[in-house]
This record gives C-alpha cells, sequence and structure tokens, in this order.
C-alpha cells in the first residue's frame, strides 16, 4: 500500500463543500508527476453542439454586415444600429451567396421555423437575433427579450411536458446558469417574506450539495427536512418521505429531477402524488424543480408539468449542450401560480416594507409578479432598468433550443445519451461487475454504492469489515487519488446516506473510464488483501 491517510484531519475535511475537497484530492492526485490525473469529480462535459455555434457565427457576419450599412461611406471600421426594414430580404440575399454553409442553413431553417410553428414575424424575430449578437442596446424588457422567449417557451415545452406545451402559460427569466438562478429564488423567497429566519424547507436527497449548504447560510437559517430517496428502488422518492410534505410548516420543496448524483429520473407516480398534495392538502408549497439533466432522459415529464401552480422550474443549457463557460439558466414560472397568490395575501406590514422596496418600479407594487421581482432583486431593484441577461447569451439560448426544436430525428440527443451511457458500461465493467442500469437511471453521474461495490466482488462478509473500519469515505478517496490518480467526489457531500462515490460520465473518454475503473477495483484488491490476511 503505497500511501495511508489514517493521519489526515478528516473531520476537518469532511466538513468542506465536495466541490471544495476537489481540490484537496487534486492535490494527492497530482503529487506524483509521472502520472496522469484522472479528474471525474466534475460535470463539465467533454461534448457539446457545434451546429449552433456555426450559427452563431454565420449569424454574426450577417450582423456586423447590417451595421455597416448605416456608416459605410466612414472608412474607419464604424458601424451602426441595425435597421429592421428590408433585415429578411438582405438576409436571403446574404445565404444565397454561401449556400452550403452549414451555419447559414441552419438560420434559413431557424427563420422558417419559428415562422411556421411559432407564428413569429421572421423580420422581427432575425432583427432581434442580429441586435443580440451585437449586443449594441440594452435588453428591452430586462428579463428576456420578446422573441426569445417564445423559443425558450416552445423548447421547455418540448423537453420537459408531456407532449409539449403551447405556446404562453409560463414565463421565462434567462439568467448567468442555473447557479445564478438558485441565488436568485432564494434570495428572493427571503426579501419578498416568503421564506423567515427558521421556516422549515425540505429537499429531496441525495441532492447537489449547494441546495444543502444555502439554506443553512446566515442569511437564511432555514430549518431543512430531508427527503430521502431509496436507493434500492432507483433512488426514487417513496411514500412515507413524501409525506413529510404534508407538515404545513414546510414552506417550500427542492429537488433536483433528474437527480444530482443517482442520475435517475423521478416516476409517473411520484409526480401524480405531488400533484394530489398540492390539490388537496398542500395549495400552499411551493416547489422548485432543477431539471438541468432532463435532457438526457427518455420520456421525461418535470414536475413543472404535473403541478403548474406551484412549481418554479430552473434549467440550464450548460451541460446538454456543452456551453457551462457561456452561462446560460433560466427560471420558469407559470403565469397563474401560488407565489403571487401568496405576495397578495401577506400582511399589511410586509405589504408596506414592501411597497417601500419596489415604490421606484412600479405604482402598482401589489400587482408585480413574482418573476418580475427576482429580475429587480437580482440587480438590487435600483439597476432594474439593466438587468436581465446580456444579448449574446439570450441569442446562444435561443441557437440551442432551436437546435433542439429543428432536430426532427433526435439525432443529437441520441447521440449524447448514447456516449455517456456507453461509458457507464465501460466503467461498471472495469470494476468487474455487471452494468444494471434501471430503466429511469440518466447515467450522467453515477453515484456507485461502495459497500454493495464490495459485496458484489468480495462477498458479503468483506464488505461489512469495510464499514466496520471506517474506510469507505474520505480514506478511500484519499487512496484512490494519491494511488492511481483519479479524483472522485464523497456521496456524503450531496448528503447520501449510503457510503459513495459520485463518478462523472461526462467530462472524460472511454478509455479513461476504463481506468478509473480498474483503479476503483485496485483499491478494493488492495483491501480484500488485507482482509484476508486478517482472517
Amino acid at each position: 500500500m503505497d500511501r495511508n491517510p489514517a493521519n489526515e484531519d478528516l473531520a476537518a475535511l469532511a466538513a468542506l463543500s465536495p466541490f471544495e475537497l476537489k481540490d484537496r484530492l487534486m492535490a494527492e492526485a497530482s503529487s506524483d508527476t509521472e502520472r496522469l490525473m484522472l479528474n471525474a469529480g466534475r460535470g463539465n462535459p467533454n461534448f457539446l453542439a457545434t451546429l449552433p455555434r456555426r450559427a452563431f457565427l454565420a449569424l454574426g457576419e450577417f450582423a456586423v454586415s447590417e451595421s455597416e450599412r448605416s456608416y459605410s461611406y466612414l472608412d474607419s471600421g464604424f458601424g451602426g444600429l441595425p435597421e429592421q426594414e428590408g433585415m429578411l430580404g438582405r438576409f436571403n440575399a446574404f445565404v444565397v451567396r454561401d449556400p452550403q454553409r452549414e451555419g447559414l442553413q441552419f438560420l434559413r431553417s431557424a427563420v422558417s421555423y419559428v415562422y411556421d410553428r411559432l407564428g413569429l414575424d421572421r423580420e422581427v424575430f432575425l432583427a432581434e437575433m442580429v441586435t443580440a449578437f451585437l449586443g449594441c442596446i440594452y435588453p428591452t424588457p430586462p428579463r428576456v427579450l420578446p422573441q426569445t422567449q417564445e423559443v425558450l417557451r416552445a423548447y421547455l415545452g418540448q423537453e420537459l411536458f408531456p407532449g409539449g406545451v403551447p405556446a404562453g402559460g409560463f414565463d421565462v427569466f434567462p439568467t448567468e446558469g442555473g447557479t445564478a438562478a438558485m441565488t436568485y429564488i432564494f434570495s428572493s423567497l427571503a426579501v419578498n417574506g416568503l421564506l423567515v429566519l427558521g421556516d422549515r424547507i425540505a429537499l429531496a436527497t441525495p441532492i447537489f450539495s449547494p441546495y444543502l449548504e444555502i439554506p443553512l447560510l446566515p442569511d437564511y437559517g432555514l430549518d431543512v427536512v430531508q427527503l430521502v430517496m431509496d436507493e434500492s428502488a432507483d433512488w426514487q422518492l417513496p411514500e412515507a418521505e413524501l409525506e413529510k410534505l404534508l407538515d404545513p410548516a414546510v414552506k417550500v420543496f427542492c429537488l433536483v429531477n433528474p437527480s444530482n448524483p443517482p442520475s435517475s429520473k423521478q416516476p409517473q407516480s411520484v409526480l401524480d402524488w405531488l400533484a394530489r398534495l398540492v390539490a388537496k392538502e398542500r395549495p400552499d408549497l411551493i416547489i422548485i424543480t432543477d431539471d438541468v439533466y432532463a435532457t438526457f432522459a427518455d420520456n421525461f415529464v418535470s414536475v413543472f408539468a404535473a403541478c403548474p401552480r406551484n412549481t418554479l422550474c430552473v434549467y440550464s443549457f450548460s451541460k446538454y449542450f456543452g456551453a457551462t463557460g457561456w452561462r446560460l439558466g433560466t427560471i420558469a414560472l407559470h403565469q397563474e401560480n401560488v407565489i403571487d397568490e401568496l405576495l397578495c395575501a401577506l400582511p399589511v406590514n410586509e405589504e408596506q416594507r414592501l411597497n417601500a422596496r419596489y415604490s421606484s418600479l412600479t405604482t402598482d407594487v401589489r400587482g408585480l409578479t413574482f418573476i418580475d421581482r427576482l429580475v429587480a432583486d437580482s440587480r438590487s431593484v435600483a439597476l432594474n432598468h439593466t438587468a436581465g441577461l446580456s444579448g449574446p447569451q439570450q441569442l446562444h439560448m435561443v441557437l440551442f433550443a432551436l437546435h433542439g426544436l429543428m432536430d426532427r430525428l433526435d439525432r443529437y440527443q441520441d447521440a449524447a445519451k448514447s456516449l455517456i451511457r456507453g461509458r457507464y458500461a465501460t466503467l461498471f465493467r472495469s470494476m468487474g461487475v455487471v452494468p444494471t442500469p434501471a430503466p429511469d437511471d440518466v447515467e450522467y453521474y453515477s453515484l456507485i454504492d461502495l459497500q454493495k461495490l464490495g459485496s458484489r466482488l468480495y462477498g458479503d462478509d468483506f464488505a461489512s469489515w469495510l464499514v466496520s473500519r471506517g474506510e469507505l469515505g474520505l480514506r478511500f478517496l484519499l487512496r484512490l487519488a494519491a494511488e492511481t490518480g483519479v479524483v472522485l467526489l464523497s456521496g456524503k457531500g450531496f448528503d447520501a446516506v449510503v457510503p459513495s462515490v459520485r463518478v462523472s460520465l461526462a467530462n472524460l473518454t472511454d478509455f479513461e473510464y476504463r481506468a478509473i475503473g480498474a483503479a476503483t477495483r485496485r483499491i478494493l484488491g488492495d483491501y480484500h488483501r488485507m482482509f484476508t490476511e486478517e482472517g
């Protein structure tokens, strides 16, 4: 055994966020400069959608040419604001000059699609995309550009609702990634008096660690109740856990669906149970669903569709389209929703406080919807007029969304699913076990139960011995990093109750996942030799 981390300050390390602990593990893994470090700790994908990016570049050329029309008499690189009138004709002429260019054909199809399928004016849509690329005006309205919202509604409807959803019905707020969406939601719920110090919220666990950490910050000081998913039932929420939501003290329920890290979607039975709950027992419950991995699932239906009146939906373009660096997320909220109703029912003193907060925005603060309060709060209210995501970011969202909408054969989606599911199979085979994904598994991550893995490889007595020695937590991760260069995250950091590690299946090659599986089995093999010698 090359390293024994018995003297590590494990208690101090255990208190770290899993993403901060990752840095410590990376330092261990890189200690041997002759060895390649394999970091499967973070979920940044190593694949991305190229066609919408080609379209972005092609649109850029057209947009700049439109700008240069205004000051063409100046030989100094000057451009002006593009003119909408006649733009569609000029765009068609621009496409004809290079008819085989892939990005241009995508744009031409997109302009046709939004007219035929969404009922948008082609020239108005094109003009919005051109000015968005140029970034030459403040995004107006601040929350979302009008044509952009229609496209995002259609895309979210396709991916989150059974059979899609008609345009309209819910509003969209584009944000700087899903993390900004989470931050804005908790902040606005608090400043609007819908969550106060000591209030109780529920989390479906295991869960993405910031959902565990944000409620405990002094800014919120919330009482957290956990609804523990059942590993033996493919990480479904059992009815006994769901019944915790009957408690009227629970103000908000948060879940990631498909889950992170188990990577399993909640079945229709759970959605039906939640729908009955908010219809009959808890019409006041606010649900926050984070659906970032929805597009990797088969036949996905969101809680946002099952419980439309009660649900705030967070969706990010980052993982599916390989756009983590662009920071592209959304918050969606149905126009008829319980949050706006709760705002109207606040006591007089709270209403007076909020009137003072938002009075610079409107003379009818009571009528200011929660989603527009999110926008204002994201810029400390006073800067509401310059809020909103940048034009180029909103444009990228539109192009990604149109890529998903126009890919009628699901070629990109099928390729993405096939890629990560193939890596899942490679990982488990290289650990020496037969991969057994459940029907609702997405497999973007895998939460590997180390006790169960040890039992499958070497028997129950060995697995019990490992647990009794306390070797399946940080000690295992530190050994794995120090001796093999493999970095994984602890399941405990996501409040997994089983001794486990999270493996991202998105960011390395098939060959590297084979190496990770072999390294994991090697460490367990070393422990098994110790177990045999002691026996």
